[in-house]
């Protein structure tokens, strides 16, 4: 003789219910952080405040969310991580860190773009470097001449802008 339920029960998902008490973390830092803005009295009523409310609102709702769909195991199983792409990305990352203060914007950024179309499976990096640094270049260019923004400048960018690489 058996005793309980025909289906087997799960325990709650707890990579879930730790993502949801992030989200409510969050949630707490915006709301005391927008308590403590000091707002001109004229702006009390509907100023700078109001979305920030609206967004820690939003966040704790999703955390409620989470929390529910957690304990009734609302998520699919997960499939095995291949870490293989994360580091492609991860080194992307590294290398554009390490690359924009020397190299520029835009030979970084394409580091960066060549190095996470090889986590997704695309192309040799000696194709995707350059179809990158051509992105990152208009990209630079557009932000740095056509909006005014200072983005990082390499040999590249004073050589294309300049005439000059120096």
């Amino acid at each position: 003789m058996t005793t309980g339920s025909s289906s087997p029960q799960r325990r709650p998902d707890g990579a879930a219910l730790v993502i949801a008490a992030i989200l409510a973390g969050i949630a707490l830092v915006i709301f005391w952080q927008t308590s403590q803005m000091r707002v001109p009295p004229v702006q009390q009523r509907m100023g700078p405040t109001v979305f920030p409310y609206v967004v820690a609102s939003g966040l704790l709702l999703l955390a409620g969310g989470t929390i529910i769909s957690a304990l009734r195991n609302g998520f699919p199983a997960r499939s095995k991580d291949d870490y293989r792409p994360i580091f492609w990305v991860v080194g992307g990352l590294v290398g554009q860190i390490l690359l924009l203060s020397t190299a520029g914007f835009s030979i970084a950024t394409g580091v960066l773009f060549a190095f996470t179309a090889k986590a997704f499976g695309r192309g040799p990096l000696w194709k995707t470097i350059p179809i990158g640094v051509v992105f990152a270049f208009i990209v630079w260019f557009i932000f740095a001449k056509g909006l005014q923004l200072s983005l990082p400048t390499g040999v590249l960018e004073r050589l294309l802008t300049t005439g000059s690489a120096f």
